[in-house]
């Protein structure tokens, strides 16, 4: 039976990309790791195909990670991913926050780029053309965005929205409002894009607030105005937003969920721990992050940059937050 690279990384207990890093760019690998793989590579007499390592190539053994907003606990998840998952390649992540300014972005990309081997983006702010002249200098991937010819990560926001309308419409909500997130947020207009089709499909009349920012001082600014529509239901951009509607609405005396319901996004850790817990459509995080590493080691070990694109299931859990509208 022919031995193959699977074989070697069980018996070495790593992944297949170590190991062909290991035969085509050894000093990107711990020696101890790699003595790991070359000892379980003998005693099972594999032989990598192409008659052994490849022309050196000028590899750093880093990666770089940029968020938008490191206060967001979203991007913690992200971040927890992305580092469990370069650990296994003995791979070093080096990260940065560029606080949602696009020219601070776009620096530290730049100068990031410098150092790195290739670049995970985070939710970026940058346009779809300067993204397109940075994919051509580094090996990039986007992770929360979509950009025709560059690999990216995405969660599934609009099946997320489907299923939050499908919920409160099966609960007997037939008005709802929606409290939107930052004008040009890739993310923002996703949620957008599953909502008026879903809305439309069960029958439930949505009206939309914003922009907001991404924040707790976002859901405060908008509650009012979507407590002024007489709506029954609200959904938030995400999860910060809806603790900001929670607390406004429990400072005006308006209970949730008997006179409001409540829908938030990405299933922070505090959603579940909320006073009331917090109704919100889970957003793989910790998954996104790994596999957006996934697709920038596959670039580098096979040296190119082919656009490919990951869609992560997401998932309403239904907790405290919504009920049906009161009589």
């Amino acid at each position: 039976m022919t031995v193959t690279i699977h074989d070697v990384a069980r018996r070495a207990n790593v992944s297949i990309s170590t190991v062909s890093r290991t035969f085509t760019a050894p000093d990107l690998v711990r020696s101890d790791t790699r003595n790991r793989i070359l000892a379980a590579a003998n005693a099972l007499g594999y032989r990598p195909t192409g008659g052994g390592p490849r022309k050196p190539v000028h590899r750093t053994g880093h990666i770089g990670i940029i968020v938008s907003d490191l206060d967001n606990p979203f991007f913690t998840g992200v971040l927890n991913g992305v580092q469990a998952r370069a650990r296994e390649d003995d791979v070093a992540v080096l990260f940065a926050n560029s606080d949602g300014d696009q020219v601070t972005e776009e620096n530290l990309a730049r100068d990031m780029g410098k150092q790195v081997d290739g670049l995970v983006l985070c939710s970026p702010c940058m346009t779809d053309t300067q993204l397109r002249d940075l994919a051509r200098q580094t090996h990039l991937v986007l992770l929360d965005r979509e950009v025709d010819d560059i690999p990216s990560v995405v969660m599934d926001s609009v099946g997320g929205m489907r299923q939050a309308i499908q919920h409160l419409a099966a609960l007997g909500h037939s008005r709802c409002a929606f409290v939107g997130g930052p004008r040009d947020s890739w993310a923002n207009s996703a949620r957008r894009g599953g909502l008026h089709p879903a809305a439309e499909e069960h029958g439930v009349e949505v009206v939309e607030f914003g922009p907001f920012p991404p924040r707790f001082e976002g859901g405060l600014q908008g509650a009012d105005l979507a407590l002024a529509a007489g709506v029954t239901a609200m959904i938030a951009y995400n999860d910060l937003v809806a603790f900001g509607i929670l607390a406004r609405l429990n400072a005006r005396g308006v209970p949730v969920p008997d006179e409001v319901s409540l829908i938030g996004f990405d299933d922070l850790v505090f959603a579940a721990i909320s006073a009331p817990p917090l109704t919100t459509v889970a957003m793989p995080t910790e998954a996104a992050g790994r596999a957006a590493v996934n697709v920038l080691l596959a670039m580098l070990d096979n040296d190119h940059r082919t656009a490919t694109s990951r869609l992560l299931d997401t998932y309403l859990i239904v907790r405290a937050t919504t009920a049906p509208p009161h009589a």
